[in-house]
């Protein structure tokens, strides 16, 4: 409640509340299933223009990647991220697996993609509303369909997930769980399949989470810098104005940058480039303590930005880990993955020593939690 406001007794206030907050949460889960329902047209509509237009049905072009690589090149021109070739290649996939949809219009199951372009045309203009697309599944569930090799297991778990309403983890959770094939092998099926559709607590999405997905995100074009917590967005923030003054040597690049490795979406803290040693630096800040995963994970995000954000004439990146548990806090620098020992050497010369780094977010921890803004572990 804000400050100054008092504390007014009015009779059915707390009803009227709780009704004005549901409606909002619905509506926030109606646009985003909006969102989702055109993005999954659209992208059906690139895939069936790449095989059947370009393609002629073949399982490529007659001039190979090329064709992909120019059509994305001038997609993310006009339209930014979301339209790399992988991603384009998704598309196709996505078509290839789901060819002839009823979803996608009033007609028989065995109507073509030639009668349907017009009617995904009208429902992604503004004279029709997003009621008009029925893909059932949000793209990020179609993702995770493509990943199952067995038609008839894909097509089970698509089925599961429109019967149960399953969140994109529920589906993963289940397929990672080889639900299909112990479903198959079970003399009670149908006991299986009651018990398959009950959901976890880790696998619910809240409305915010689904408005933050990064597919929703990308398609829109939106930035995606956020937070978990009001004391990590404190600390990150904290953490970038005190390396910026630290000298000239660090320039500011993103925050919260989001990088895809395979079908696993990851979030990198902070981003900085080193000016003096050429080379981007990667900051992970976690809110509890330091384990051999999360040294694990930041060599996934260099090897990451070694292939895809390192320009030519550039050093590799470096990683710095930043914990920032309760009672103890540390700083540790990735550079296990240079070959090179003299710019190893030179690095731990020119980058801010781990024990300042340690003092400082120390420092920040014991002042956000006297204001009341602690920290919870991820």
């Amino acid at each position: 409640m804000p400050r100054g406001t008092k504390q007014l007794t009015l009779v059915g206030y707390d009803v009227m509340l709780a009704d004005v907050a549901r409606v909002i949460e619905d509506a926030r889960r109606a646009a985003v299933r909006s969102v989702n329902a055109l993005m999954t047209a659209t992208y059906w509509f690139v895939g069936w223009r790449i095989v059947e237009l370009e393609q002629r049905g073949k399982a490529r072009a007659d001039y190979g990647e090329a064709l992909l690589e120019r059509l994305s090149a001038d997609l993310t021109e006009h339209f930014g991220r979301g339209f790399s070739v992988r991603n384009l290649r998704q598309m196709r996939a996505f078509y290839t697996a789901w060819p002839n949809r009823q979803t996608l219009s009033a007609d028989s199951e065995t109507a073509r993609p030639t009668k349907l372009v017009p009617r995904i045309r009208q429902t992604l203009s503004a004279e029709s509303g997003p009621s008009s697309v029925s893909f059932s599944l949000p793209w990020s569930h179609y993702t995770r369909l493509l990943q199952v090799q067995n038609p008839l297991a894909r097509k089970f778990y698509e089925a599961e997930a429109l019967r149960g309403g399953w969140s994109v983890r529920q589906l993963d959770r289940q397929i990672g769980s080889k639900f299909y094939e112990r479903t198959a092998l079970s003399r009670k099926k149908a006991a299986m399949m009651r018990k398959g559709q009950i959901a976890k607590p880790e696998d619910i999405v809240s409305p915010e989470e689904a408005i933050k997905d990064p597919y929703v995100l990308e398609f829109l074009d939106l930035k995606d810098e956020y937070s978990e917590t009001e004391a990590e967005e404190a600390l990150i923030r904290h953490l970038e104005t005190f390396l910026l003054e630290l000298g000239g040597d660090f320039s500011f690049v993103g925050r919260q940058r989001r990088l895809r490795v395979g079908d696993t979406w990851y979030r990198v803290d902070l981003l900085f480039f080193h000016r003096r040693l050429r080379c981007l630096v990667i900051i992970d800040l976690k809110l509890g303590k330091f384990t051999h995963a999360d040294a694990g994970q930041m060599h996934l995000y260099l090897n990451y930005a070694r292939e895809h954000w390192t320009l030519r004439g550039e050093n590799p990146p470096v990683g710095l880990i930043l914990c920032a548990e309760k009672d103890h806090a540390m700083a540790k620098y990735a550079l296990d993955g240079l070959t090179n020992k003299i710019l190893a050497a030179e690095y731990k010369t020119a980058l801010p020593k781990e024990q300042r780094l340690v003092e400082e977010i120390e420092k920040t921890r014991r002042q956000l939690e006297a204001r009341g803004a602690r920290p919870r572990r991820r």
